[in-house]
């Protein structure tokens, strides 16, 4: 008896240290970028544009076009994706339902710098120029698995009396579809596009090949583009002590935009169950 409950107590002890361990990484990211990204933020890093050593710049291009290159992505792979995790959910049993959750588990496997190589060869070569548009689909690519298995997930969750329910009425396969599974399947479909749109938010290697970065305001599209994370990139790697600066306010600047993201989500699911 004694040795279960010095069992019970060293597995509860175990699980209890190993969640500090899990949260500890966190704040320290998040204490080492307020250090060195506090003193960093002023209105020059959101006003201006880069400039070069020795002048006042800023990080504005690169606020700009993060927003404009993950908004496209989102806009280009969410219907894909949902699309694609209707099918799967709905029609398990079909050799193509089977072989779109396959590829859309292989593609979450690939390397994003392989992933912006290939955009690279796609998009940039026949265009003949790097573009915010390449970097977007390039994003779109890496988005497209968590949003299929977030909605495959939410979809699968629905009793099926609700379906039997809806077509029993008279309702078809579209109208079921859209009227009765979506409303109840929304909220972990969100769920699933706000976090792969933070983590895309983040990434530098496809953008390297793609959008590949510009020192001026541009909302061109198919023109290249500035993001925050090539310009931390370029910054952090430079010998310039205000470029790492600068580097460390939009690290900072990005992170807040993700948690913006993720607290958004969770509020809207939590206010839509309600």
């Amino acid at each position: 008896m004694k040795a279960r409950r010095y069992m019970d107590k060293t597995f509860k002890a175990g699980i209890i240290i190993f969640s500090i361990l899990t949260i500890v990484p966190l704040f320290i990211i998040l204490i080492t970028l307020l250090k060195w990204g506090i003193n960093a933020l002023n209105l020059d890093l959101i006003t201006k544009v880069q400039r070069p050593v020795g002048e006042k710049g800023g990080a504005l291009n690169s606020l700009v076009g993060t927003l404009i290159i993950t908004t496209i992505s989102t806009i280009i792979a969410a219907p894909i994706s949902i699309l694609a995790g209707v099918y799967v959910a709905e029609f398990p049993d079909k050799l193509l339902s089977k072989i779109t959750a396959v590829s859309s588990r292989l593609i979450a496997g690939i390397p994003s710098i392989v992933i912006g190589i290939v955009v690279y060869a796609w998009c940039v070569k026949p265009m003949r120029g790097y573009s915010a548009l390449a970097g977007s689909i390039a994003l779109a690519l890496m988005m497209i698995p968590n949003i299929v298995t977030a909605t495959v997930e939410s979809i699968m969750m629905i009793p099926k009396d609700y379906r039997e329910a809806s077509r029993s009425l008279g309702a078809n396969f579209t109208r079921t579809t859209l009227k009765v599974i979506m409303p109840f399947a929304l909220p972990g479909i969100l769920t699933g596009l706000l976090s792969s749109f933070s983590r895309i938010a983040g990434e530098t290697a496809p953008l390297l090949f793609t959008s590949f970065g510009n020192p001026f305001l541009n909302f061109n599209i198919l023109k290249p583009m500035s993001a925050l994370p090539l310009l931390i990139y370029n910054y952090a790697t430079s010998p310039y002590k205000e470029w790492h600066q600068i580097a460390w306010g939009a690290s900072l600047i990005l992170i807040l935009i993700v948690f913006l993201v993720s607290i958004t989500s969770h509020l809207g699911v939590r206010k839509w169950k309600a």
